[in-house]
């Protein structure tokens, strides 16, 4: 990271009244005021007002930097920063970023500086305690937009698996919300979400109430040990598109902990906990069939979930010899002879214990499992985040790949732990109620900050979209390991949605908002290699949806799977960008690959 440090700006003589900037040219600004002591914040963007005048402040059990804060001076630094990604959006992420670091002192003397970065994606901003006041007991961090903004807000819950519901931002109820949490103010929107969050504090949500969404903790008191540096409080700020592409959590967390990473392997995985329950898990013929099933697809993982280990006549910890008792090294073996590779399901209770990692993991990466599927973690307590600070770096030691469920959503970690791959965190395919506004949601909320697990293509089950909208999640929901849920005999009867999963990646290399409005339509494109991957949706009415391709400079082959009269239809065509007009029927979507036109191409597919 290349760093131009600033100069400590004498304070002014009268501190109170005075405010200052932290700004991207081009993007948004933030403003940061003290009046009386009590210091605010506000972004601005195009020179409209996006978040208006907002406190912020910490209190601990021996000093209160809420109020009577006075201003010590600042320093200013212009960050320069490049990384690569495993998972996400693109994968290789040039950083660039304003900082400001405000040094306050409140009663008694006690020190705490506002730490304000502003990037042309958003801004964010964080507390740094220089010395140990005690246990944090809270924050006035909190968020003011307009009554009438549009909002798409889901009700916390501590697993993430609520679903997002349009209102403004005034008659949202007086609730506890999750992040992120959108809106839409003016011509600009607004997601407030975190970042850098481990067990040195507590996880946030937003609490509704007196016109603002505050920042709640989970933990009541955080113990802290020594100097703190608070998670980010993070603002992506632009037009839709500019928030939905946005990467500013990555950004904002701390570098690769994993340095080899040539074992990180993203893909397609064929799960089949929907498709055969408990009895598949417990089923070693089963799982090979399964294990076939990819092979013919070309799909690199099946994973294996609850019931494989939890027969008492197989499992027994205590007996020295009891990782010799289970099929899974047959079927770990077994797939390995076919390019396909393992992972499995495993309860948190079974990991809670430095005992119970050390018993576990070794054993897993020594039969060759590829990765765990760890469930049922259940909460942000400062308590659970160190666990999440000591499994971390216990599987990568084990060069074991991860997918959290019942679990917090990514705030960063897949900068820092390259091998998750992607996290629950949302109300997604398991569940048996799902309404089409909340999947239109989905990637302009949920799938902004990072992997989603969402478990797409259950066939099989019912569905709000159409089976060309499904499909098209295959493209819209960006997750590292792409958990697909339906029957392998769903995707036999759908040999156009079995071949086009045959295709998409779930890695990419650039990934661009076309089109849409949250929880109304939305049209996404995604490049890998030389190949472009686009899928789209309404929610609601049939109608004719605009499919934007003037990204595609030439002639270019586009393949666009749709819903026909009678299912799934594939159709041709040559385009030199302009935008392609597709009949959708309710609900319904599309799925499309796009290659350069050249002489004797017929196909995109591979």
């Amino acid at each position: 990271m290349a760093l131009l440090a600033g100069v400590l700006a004498a304070p002014p003589a009268a501190a109170e009244g005075r405010g200052w900037t932290v700004g991207w040219h081009g993007g948004p600004t933030a403003h940061v005021r003290v009046d009386e002591g009590a210091v605010t914040l506000s972004v601005t963007r195009g020179g409209a007002t996006v978040l208006e005048p907002s406190p912020v402040g910490i209190r601990t059990e021996q000093a209160d930097l809420t109020t009577g804060l006075k201003y010590l001076g600042r320093k200013d630094r212009r960050i320069h920063d490049y990384y690569t990604t495993t998972v996400g959006k693109e994968q290789r992420r040039p950083v660039a970023m304003n900082e400001t670091r405000f040094a306050f002192a409140g009663a008694g003397g006690a020190r705490v500086n506002l730490v304000v970065r502003a990037a042309p994606d958003g801004v964010a901003y964080r507390y740094e305690l220089p010395a140990d006041y005690g246990d944090v007991l809270g924050e006035a961090s909190a968020f003011v937009v307009p009554d009438e903004a549009p909002a798409w807000l889901a009700r916390y819950r501590r697993d993430y698996e609520n679903p997002f519901v349009r209102y403004t931002a005034g008659t949202a109820p007086a609730e506890e919300f999750m992040t992120p949490a959108l809106f839409q103010v003016g011509g600009s929107y607004l997601s407030i979400a975190e970042s850098d969050v481990d067990g040195r504090y507590s996880g946030g949500r937003l609490v509704h109430g007196d016109g603002a969404y505050r920042i709640g903790l989970w933990d009541a008191a955080v113990a802290v040990d020594g100097p703190l540096a608070t998670p980010w409080r993070v603002m992506m700020v632009g037009d839709l598109a500019t928030v939905t592409e946005s990467t500013l959590t990555d950004d904002l967390a701390p570098r690769s902990r994993v340095r080899d990473r040539s074992w990180i392997k993203p893909g397609q995985v064929l799960w089949t906990w929907l498709a055969g329950g408990r009895p598949a898990g417990q089923s070693l013929e089963i799982q090979k069939g399964y294990v076939d099933y990819a092979t013919q697809r070309g799909w690199p993982y099946v994973a294996v979930d609850a019931g494989w280990y939890f027969d008492p006549q197989q499992w027994d910890v205590t007996d020295p010899n009891w990782s010799t008792n289970s099929w899974m090294p047959q079927l770990v073996d077994y797939a390995a002879e076919r390019n396909v590779r393992i992972l499995v399901w495993i309860h948190f209770r079974d990991l809670d214990t430095p005992e119970e990692r050390d018993l576990w993991l070794p054993t897993l990466h020594r039969w060759g499992v590829a990765g765990v599927k760890i469930d049922f973690m259940d909460s942000e307590a400062q308590e659970r985040l160190r666990w999440y600070d000591e499994i971390l770096p216990a599987t990568a030691a084990n060069q074991l790949l991860v997918n959290f469920h019942g679990s917090t959503i990514p705030k960063g970690i897949h900068r820092t732990w390259p091998h998750v791959m992607t996290m629950e965190g949302v109300h997604g395919g398991e569940k048996r109620v799902l309404t089409i506004d909340h999947v239109t949601t989905l990637p302009f909320t949920r799938n902004v900050v990072g992997s989603m697990d969402y478990t797409p293509e259950a066939y099989h089950r019912p569905h709000p979209t159409s089976d060309a909208y499904e499909l098209g999640l295959s493209v819209l929901f960006e997750s590292g390991l792409q958990n697909l849920a339906g029957t392998t005999a769903s995707y036999d009867e759908r040999p156009e949605a079995r071949a086009f999963l045959e295709q998409v990646p779930a890695t990419w290399d650039e990934s661009h908002l076309l089109a849409g409005v949250p929880g109304e339509s939305v049209v996404m494109a995604r490049r890998q290699g030389d190949r472009w991957f686009l899928g789209g949706g309404v929610a609601g009415d049939a109608r004719t949806l605009d499919v934007p391709v003037d990204f595609l400079k030439g002639r270019w082959l586009l393949e666009i799977v749709h819903d026909g009269p009678t299912g799934l239809v594939r159709d041709t065509q040559v385009v030199r960008g302009g935008t392609v007009q597709l009949n959708v029927p309710t609900n319904g979507g599309f799925a499309a690959v796009a290659c350069r036109a050249k002489p004797n191409t017929t196909t995109c597919y591979r």
